[in-house]
């Protein structure tokens, strides 16, 4: 049961980023040079409950991403015509063109740079911020070490902070 639905999960996927499933056949009355038989598409007359199933994938896809929108992002995305369209236009859309997540990555990494604790800014305060820097890097696919982050914060520290001697 397990492998069966691990299998539909493969397919759902498949029919998000690649697009509608053909159901397809051997055609065993042509072979290939290789001596492979040559897939067809089946008439529906043929399909069998589990084809109905995967012909079926792509609006139970665009079905699931549907009620997970709210009105202003389904309004973009409406005239979408398969679940495929409706993931690249929302990829587009969330994360923007390798432009965009470039100026973005430059901004956080300005953000993560240029933090220091505020004046009557408490430290959890100030960890809330500095964590939500941290989150918007890794989405973006930045990586600092921990011995980075902690120095940073370190230095993010007000002098009254400072080791006395």
């Amino acid at each position: 049961m397990q492998a069966h639905l691990a299998a539909q999960d493969d397919d759902m996927w498949y029919v998000i980023t690649d697009g509608q499933m053909k159901i397809l056949k051997m055609n065993t009355a042509a072979i290939t040079t290789e001596g492979a038989p040559q897939m067809v598409e089946k008439h529906r007359s043929e399909w069998t409950d589990e084809d109905k199933k995967k012909e079926n994938l792509d609006n139970v896809a665009k079905y699931i991403i549907y009620k997970t929108l709210d009105k202003n992002m389904f309004a973009k995305i409406k005239t979408c015509t398969t679940t495929k369209e409706i993931w690249e236009k929302l990829t587009q859309l969330c994360e923007g063109n390798d432009h965009t997540k470039e100026n973005k990555l430059t901004v956080a990494i300005q953000k993560f740079d240029n933090t220091k604790m505020k004046p009557g800014e408490t430290l959890a305060e100030f960890n809330e911020r500095f964590s939500s820097i941290i989150i918007e890097l890794i989405s973006l696919r930045k990586d600092y070490s921990n011995r980075e982050i902690a120095l940073k914060v370190m230095r993010a520290l007000p002098r009254e902070w400072d080791v006395k001697p």
